[in-house]
């Protein structure tokens, strides 16, 4: 794994950008292996991705900061800096699907995703052999309209004490509060069960049928206080035909979850997503 540092930034558009930046790079000798930038012409927005190789790099990354505030507040800059070698540590919620969890871990364990994951948290004990199998601890915290609150404050509790990242909600089929939210903004991804917005709540699959739709889909975005309103990720589709039966839907769209979720997962790990407004950026 090479060891390399990521920038990302947003800001108003204005010539000088690119220059500005790179030069930046160029003065403490980085070597850059990717370079990716957007403009959105409607909000006069400018957004850049850029990750460049550590050795050999001159500057100390604890005086980073420091240096490149110049040409952030000359810029108007929101930026973030990410290091490879830091590698996030992120918690998996689930209830009793476990499609999306095992495809999640089985990614985990060959590397696919640059992660640490201490601890799965789940409202059932359906899980836990998947958990043991992988070694990971897991945690059944049981959630009902009357202990709400106090089996949040609980997943808080270990959320803090295992220092997590990010949250992952594979199929956890609970409704987070706006508090719980707000904690952990842009840093808790959900897949959703159809291509939202059409067929949201219960049953997506079942009404998609008694509807007679040629295409399914699943969403992966990031989770807000709004139910199912965050800034999409990913979405994919499969096409369908009149001969296939609700369990052949559902099949469909859980193939269809794992690879949602763990393309929106991958691409916030890899620091390839900005957030801006209701939108998103998703660099190559």
């Amino acid at each position: 794994m090479k060891n390399t540092a990521t920038l990302l930034i947003s800001c108003p558009d204005r010539k000088g950008l690119v220059a500005a930046i790179a030069n930046f790079l160029y003065t403490y000798n980085a070597n850059i292996l990717h370079a990716d930038q957007h403009q959105d012409d409607d909000a006069d927005l400018f957004l850049m991705r850029i990750e460049w190789d550590l050795d050999g790099f001159a500057l100390d990354m604890g005086a980073f900061e420091a240096a490149f505030a110049p040409i952030a507040e000359r810029f108007g800059m929101e930026w973030k800096l990410k290091l490879s070698r830091q590698k996030p540590r992120m918690a998996i919620f689930v209830s009793k699907y476990d499609h999306c969890l095992v495809d999640l871990l089985h990614r985990w364990h060959t590397g696919e995703l640059a992660c640490e994951i201490p601890l799965i948290i789940a409202n059932h004990d359906d899980c836990r052999r998947i958990a043991e199998f992988y070694g990971i601890p897991f945690h059944v915290i049981a959630v009902n309209k009357d202990n709400k609150a106090e089996a949040e404050a609980q997943q808080q509790a270990l959320l803090r004490a295992n220092q997590v990242d990010l949250i992952v909600l594979a199929r956890y089929m609970q409704v987070l509060s706006q508090d719980f939210s707000s904690l952990y903004r842009q840093r808790i991804i959900n897949i959703h069960h159809s291509f939202l917005p059409a067929f949201e709540g219960a049953k997506p699959y079942h009404r998609a049928h008694a509807r007679g739709v040629k295409l399914i889909g699943a969403t992966s975005h990031y989770v807000t206080e709004i139910l199912d309103d965050g800034p999409i990720i990913e979405q994919d589709v499969t096409r369908i035909s009149h001969r296939e039966t609700v369990d052949d839907l559902v099949q469909k769209g859980r193939d269809l979850e794992r690879i949602v979720l763990s393309r929106a997962v991958r691409w916030h790990l890899d620091h390839r997503v900005l957030v801006y407004g209701h939108k998103t950026v998703v660099f190559d």
